[in-house]
């Protein structure tokens, strides 16, 4: 899968998330920011102990899930680890929260 195509918009993933199968969301930042900003019923695991984490995450294999960051690179990373993983339909949202700040929820922080 080209990173292209794993990529999800801020705007799309507004549209998931008021489908009736939402995404799950997975932020792999630190948990200092997710406490500052996060996006609502996410998971956090940050990207450092995603190998040691990974069990809490086996239900998810096959399910929708978008993995988000600040601005994109760190849930790139992990998207990669988790497929080699064994799972399926992950996205990465464009730009990061950051990005999910400026085009869709100007309430969440920026930092």
């Amino acid at each position: 899968m080209s990173s292209a195509s794993i990529q999800i918009s801020p705007h799309e993933l507004a549209e998931a998330l008021r489908s009736a199968n939402p995404p799950a969301l997975l932020d792999v930042r630190e948990e200092d920011e997710h406490q500052f900003a996060a996006l609502p019923n996410s998971k956090l695991v940050p990207l450092r102990q995603i190998p040691g984490r990974v069990t809490e995450l086996e239900t998810w294999k096959d399910k929708d899930v978008v993995v988000y960051c600040h601005h994109g690179v760190r849930s790139l990373h992990a998207i990669g680890w988790l497929q080699q993983q064994g799972f399926t339909k992950l996205r990465n949202l464009s730009g990061g929260i950051d990005a999910w700040s400026r085009e869709v929820d100007s309430a969440v922080p920026r930092y």
